[in-house]
């Protein structure tokens, strides 16, 4: 077995929890992945892996090893892409990952154009939170990131077009005019909130929107950007969201935009590539620019780190 081929073994283990079930998604023997695990210790000379009840977890070292792994693999895809693209990035892959929000309402035009122009392309696509997708990026699991700023300690990011997103307060029309009937933030207060789950960039925002107003309302996460403005809809609560992505139930009067102090919050939408991107990542961004509400990040912003 090669050592990319055990480095996936060990990489699948830590997603999955067990042998069996990595065995499963990378389509081998669970001899084979157990054998993986066996080689890699051996070279390690540290335990990687120890049973936790039915399955397995990693070890501090497994844990050490398991991230290099994780970067390895996603560099030697990105060498892969950029080797067979050659000067023909029309015939390249490009991964893209982005934040549910952008992935439902921002990104499926953009990416119908895209193929339409470049069907030769591989383009893979994986929706995630911000924490999932930022993690990709910084394994090189995605060449491409569709989201919000990246984190502080996300190296070799380069923000390459910016295009506008607002976020904005909306609860179905009663709810709405019930909120806004109280003075000061006590409507808000008294209403359910409404958020994503955890790892989201829209729920951290409307944490610090809370905070800011200094109100505590009662809470329900729902799972999903699409389940959350449904629910909004349906009665269920306020909450916040983005401008795009609630613009068709605004416009059929399904929800109501609320006006709160500090809103709407202007967070741009970010094309965020790695400093030296694929071919056919670069084509994708240049595509991106030419669409509407695209525009190219400004000098200093695409070549700064973590801009």
């Amino acid at each position: 077995m090669s050592t990319l081929a055990r480095l996936r073994s060990l990489v699948a283990v830590a997603d999955t929890g067990s042998v069996r079930e990595a065995s499963r998604r990378l389509t081998v023997t669970e001899s084979a992945v157990s054998a993986a695990l066996a080689a890699l210790a051996r070279e390690v000379k540290a335990p990687l892996v120890e049973r936790e009840g039915r399955g397995l977890r990693l070890t501090e070292s497994g844990r050490a090893y398991a991230d290099y792994a994780r970067r390895i693999l996603g560099l030697h895809e990105e060498a892969l892409a950029a080797a067979r693209a050659g000067h023909d990035p029309g015939h390249g892959r490009v991964r893209v990952a982005a934040v549910p929000s952008a992935g439902e309402y921002l990104l499926p035009r953009i990416l119908a154009s895209f193929l339409d122009a470049h069907p030769d392309v591989d383009l893979r696509l994986e929706v995630g939170t911000s924490e999932r997708v930022w993690a990709m990026f910084g394994a090189h699991e995605a060449d491409l990131v569709i989201g919000g700023r990246p984190p502080a300690h996300v190296a070799d990011a380069v923000s390459a077009a910016t295009c506008a997103n607002l976020l904005v307060v909306v609860a179905a029309p009663a709810l709405a005019e019930q909120i806004t009937a109280m003075s000061g933030g006590a409507g808000l207060e008294s209403a359910r909130w409404l958020q994503r789950e955890a790892g989201s960039a829209t729920r951290a925002h409307g944490e610090a929107l809370l905070s800011a107003l200094e109100v505590d309302p009662s809470r329900l996460t729902l799972g999903s950007s699409g389940a959350v403005i449904a629910g909004a809809v349906a009665g269920l609560g306020a909450t916040l969201a983005p401008r795009d992505a609630v613009r068709r139930h605004l416009r059929a009067g399904e929800l109501a935009e609320i006006k709160v102090p500090g809103t709407p919050l202007r967070r741009p939408w970010r094309a965020v590539t790695h400093d030296r991107p694929p071919p056919a990542a670069a084509l994708f961004v240049r595509h991106l620019v030419a669409a509407e509400g695209w525009k190219p990040a400004a000098p200093k912003a695409a070549a700064a780190v973590g801009a």
